[in-house]
C-alpha cells in the first residue's frame, strides 16, 4: 500500500477516527471531573555530619562522602512504619501507619545530602501537616535512635529542616489538561487501530481499487448506487439524462472500444454470487447499444433465476428454451422492444437441465445466427460461482462481462470467477462495478455537462433521433 491508500482509508473511517477521539476526550473529562481532588505538599532536610573543630580537610571529605551514602539509607526509612506511627499518633490521623505509607514518599536529588519528603491528601493542609511531620520524625529516629553511639548523648549525624512544607494552592491531580491530552492520544489510537482492524478483515470490494488488487481485467464500467433502481430499473429509458443512465452509456462507449480488434460482439453479463444488478446491467447496456443506432439482441440466458421479461414489460413464457428444443423458430419468439432496433429473446420456460441446453449444438448455433443478425448480442447468465451455466455460454461468445456489486462481492469470490472462466479458456472482458456510494472515497459519479440552457438545442437534438430511428426501422 502506498501513501494515496492510507489517505483514502483514513478518508473512509474519519467519522469512526474522530468518534473514537471524542469518546477519549469525553471520558477524561469525566474522570478529571468526578475524581477527589488531592495535593501535594513537600518538605527538605539537610543531613550532616558533625566534626571537631581542629577537623582536616580529610575528615571533612569521609564526613560528607559518609552523609552522601547514609541519605539512601534514610530515603529507605522514610516510609516505615517505625518512622510513620509518631507522625499517626501526632496528627491524629484516621489511618494506619500503613495506608499513610501511600500517602507518603521520599527521594534524594543525585549527589546531594537532600532528602525531600512529600505528602498526599485530599486537604492541602493536612497535606503539609503530614510532610513536615514526617520530617521532624525522620530526623528523630535517625539522630536519636539510629546514629546515635552507644553510651554517648549526641549523634555525629545531624537532619535539619531545610524548607518548611506549605499548603499548595491548587491540586495536583487531577490533572484536566493531561488527562485530557491522554484520552485524546488514546481514542486516536483506539480508532486508528479499529480503522486497521476493520481494513484487514474486510474483504469486500468498495471501490475500483479493491478490484485492481484482484484482478488484472480492466475495469469497464462504474455505475452508482440508486436506491430507486428496483422500481425504475431502466433507468436508460426512463430517466436518460440520470447520472446512473450516463454511467451506462459509458460502459456502452468502453464495451466498443474493447472490440475494436474485430471479433463476435456478443457478450455475456454475470456476476459471482445473485444480488449484483448483472440482469439491470444487462437491460440498460442493450438499449443504450440500440441508442446508437446498432441493432442489438438482448437474450435472457439465465434459465433458473429469468429477469429480463419482466424488467422489459413483455410477454416471457415462450422463448430461448423453446427455440433450443425445436419447439419454436427465433423468428416467432423474439420480440422488438422499443422504437430502437432492440431484440429480446426471453429465457422461455425454465427446463430441467439449463446447462445441457446451454452447451448444446443448438445454442452454439443459435449463437451464430444472431451474431451474424445483429451488430450485438447481450446474454444474461446466472452468477459463476453458483452454476456452469455463464461458464459454458461464455465459450461461444465473444466473452463475459463480470458485474461486482462495491460492498457486498467479495475479493475472494472474483478471483474466483475469474479463475473459473480461465480454466475454460473463456475470455473475462472485463468487470462492471455496480452500486458504488455517490459520496465519499470510492464514490465515482457522473455529472450533466452542457452549455446554455438545454432546451435551446432539443428541437434539433429530437429530429437527428427521429431521423435515425427511421433508418433503423428500414433495415430487415
Amino acid at each position: 500500500m502506498d501513501l494515496r491508500d492510507y489517505i483514502r482509508i483514513l478518508h473512509k473511517n474519519w467519522i469512526l477516527i474522530v468518534a473514537s477521539v471524542l469518546a477519549g476526550v469525553g471520558v477524561a473529562s469525566v474522570f478529571s471531573i468526578a475524581s477527589t481532588p488531592r495535593y501535594d505538599a513537600t518538605s527538605q532536610l539537610y543531613v550532616s555530619v558533625s566534626f571537631t573543630a581542629d577537623a582536616g580537610s580529610g575528615e571533612l571529605a569521609q564526613g560528607t562522602s559518609f552523609a552522601r551514602q547514609a541519605v539512601t539509607s534514610y530515603v529507605s526509612i522514610a516510609r516505615s512504619s517505625r518512622v510513620l506511627q509518631p507522625v499517626v499518633d501526632e496528627l491524629g490521623l484516621p489511618v494506619s501507619a500503613a495506608q499513610l505509607a501511600s500517602q507518603v514518599t521520599a527521594s534524594s536529588p543525585a549527589n546531594t545530602v537532600l532528602i525531600e519528603v512529600s505528602a498526599s491528601d485530599t486537604d492541602p493542609q493536612r497535606a503539609a501537616d503530614i510532610a513536615n511531620a514526617v520530617g521532624r520524625s525522620l530526623a528523630n529516629i535517625v539522630v536519636n535512635e539510629l546514629e546515635r553511639p552507644e553510651g554517648e548523648s549526641l549523634s555525629p549525624v545531624n537532619i535539619s529542616p531545610v524548607q518548611e512544607a506549605v499548603a499548595a494552592s491548587r491540586p495536583s491531580s487531577p490533572n484536566a489538561p493531561l488527562n485530557i491530552a491522554l484520552g485524546m492520544l488514546l481514542g486516536l489510537a483506539v480508532g486508528t487501530g479499529i480503522t486497521a482492524l476493520r481494513t484487514v478483515l474486510d474483504t469486500r470490494i468498495h471501490s475500483t481499487h479493491d478490484i485492481a488488487q484482484v484482478t488484472d481485467a480492466p475495469i469497464i464500467g462504474r455505475i452508482n448506487y440508486d436506491p430507486e433502481a428496483k422500481k425504475r430499473p431502466l433507468v436508460v429509458h426512463v430517466d436518460p439524462r440520470n447520472p446512473r443512465a450516463e454511467a451506462f452509456r459509458a460502459l456502452r462507449t468502453n464495451l466498443q472500444f474493447l472490440n475494436v480488434e474485430g471479433g463476435p460482439r456478443s457478450f455475456v453479463v454475470t456476476s459471482s454470487i445473485p444480488g449484483e444488478g448483472k440482469s439491470t446491467t444487462a437491460c440498460n447496456l442493450a438499449i443504450s447499444l440500440a441508442d446508437t443506432g446498432a441493432r442489438v439482441a438482448l437474450v435472457d440466458g439465465d434459465l433458473r433465476l429469468p429477469r429480463v421479461a419482466h424488467y422489459m414489460g413483455i410477454e416471457g413464457g415462450v422463448g430461448l428454451t423453446d427455440v433450443l428444443i425445436g419447439r419454436a423458430e427465433l423468428s416467432d419468439v423474439i420480440q422488438r422492444w422499443g422504437r430502437a432496433a432492440l431484440y429480446v429473446l426471453p429465457s422461455g420456460r425454465i427446463p430441467p437441465n439449463p446447462s445441457e441446453l446451454l452447451g448444446s449444438t443448438a445454442m452454439v448455433s443459435l449463437l451464430a445466427t444472431l451474431t451474424a443478425e445483429f451488430d450485438y448480442v447481450i446474454i444474461d447468465a446466472p452468477p459463476l460461482l453458483l452454476v456452469t451455466d455463464a461458464a459454458v455460454i461464455s465459450k461461444f461468445t465473444g466473452g463475459a462481462m463480470l458485474t461486482a456489486a462495491s460492498g457486498r462481492t467479495k475479493k475472494a469470490e472474483i478471483s474466483g470467477s475469474s479463475s473459473v472462466l480461465e480454466s475454460i479458456g473463456s475470455r473475462l472482458v472485463g468487470v462492471i462495478v455496480t452500486m458504488l456510494p455517490s459520496k465519499g472515497p470510492d464514490s465515482y459519479g457522473y455529472g450533466v455537462y452542457g452549455y446554455g440552457d438545454i432546451s435551446s438545442v432539443e428541437p434539433d437534438t429530437t429530429r437527428r433521433t427521429k431521423t435515425r430511428r427511421a433508418a433503423v426501422m428500414e433495415q430487415p
